[in-house]
């Protein structure tokens, strides 16, 4: 594997050939990767996590976005979390696909990462990989989820700002899906808001929040057409506002105890046969008074 400050000096000259061949190191859990991780310093870089419904205009707003950043001369790493081929374990979908107008540019990294069935619609390696991309030189990072839902909430433990894209048309699936989005959105965008009822969608919104949260913690709500670029800067400012009122705040250090529980927990599933696991399994849940907790005891 090579030394970070390889990686580094190649991501400084726009080359990231040895930054891909490190993030597949670590995805495959490699023999070193863990020695390799030890050993980062991370500059402290933002994470923006970007969900959403599938079809509210996730990637097209993270283009808008990086247009904006890389006008400013700045770097950006993008980690979209497709879902997984049920035979192969990749990723469905491809960033060259999804994000095109960027894939070869010196100054944006994306990488399309398989969920490979993970709970919370994030790879289980990302915390790994945003560690690995605030050490590598880049000004911004952003992680794009495959979608939103109750179980889909672990990107709040992992972004400083969470941004939750909606569309006017999603009135339903907010209010299913009301107690997870209150909890991890610290911005709502109302893209495609030139849609029909767009404001009537906005305003329920606002008093949605306003009824759900206190006026400390209450997201901020902003609306944007992302085709158009419209609405982006105002976007950005409202990122920039959440980051400067988390800063060495509670929220952090929750965000930091969390990250050391899901390593903590990564680190006891590697010694898990999972195979074995599923062989077991398969002969005692054939037998009489199958129980499973007792089952799952025999691996703790």
């Amino acid at each position: 594997m090579h030394s970070i400050s390889d990686i580094k000096q190649a991501v400084t000259k726009g080359d990231f050939l040895l930054l891909a061949k490190t993030i597949s190191f670590i995805e495959n859990n490699v023999a070193g990767a863990n020695t390799f991780l030890a050993a980062l310093v991370p500059e402290t870089v933002p994470i923006m996590g970007i969900t959403g419904p599938p079809g509210a205009g996730k990637s097209t707003l993270i283009n808008a976005i990086i247009s904006t950043w890389v006008n400013e001369n700045k770097k950006v790493a993008v980690l979209s979390v497709d879902p997984s081929s049920p035979f192969h374990q990749g990723a469905i979908l491809g960033d060259r696909i999804r994000m095109k107008d960027w894939y070869l540019h010196p100054q944006v990294y994306i990488r399309s990462l398989a969920a490979r069935g993970h709970l919370g619609g994030l790879n289980s390696a990302m915390l790994s990989l945003t560690t690995l991309m605030q050490s590598a030189g880049f000004d911004y990072i952003v992680v794009e989820t495959v979608g939103v839902g109750q179980s889909e909430v672990e990107i709040a433990s992992l972004a400083d700002t969470t941004v939750v894209v909606l569309v006017p048309e999603a009135g339903d699936e907010v209010q299913m899906m009301k107690s997870g989005l209150m909890e991890i959105a610290n911005i709502f965008v109302v893209n495609k808001s030139d849609r029909p009822n767009a404001q009537i969608f906005t305003n329920h919104l606002k008093q949605m929040i306003a009824e759900n949260t206190s006026n400390q913690l209450a997201p901020a709500v902003v609306t944007t057409i992302a085709t158009e670029r419209e609405g982006i800067a105002e976007l950005l400012k409202a990122v920039d506002a959440h980051q400067l009122s988390i800063h060495d705040g509670l929220q952090q250090k929750e965000m930091l105890f969390n990250k050391v529980v899901q390593l903590i927990i990564a680190s006891k599933m590697n010694g898990v046969d999972i195979e074995k696991v599923k062989l077991n399994l398969a002969l005692e849940s054939a037998k009489p008074n199958f129980n499973i907790f007792k089952f799952a005891q025999s691996f703790y």
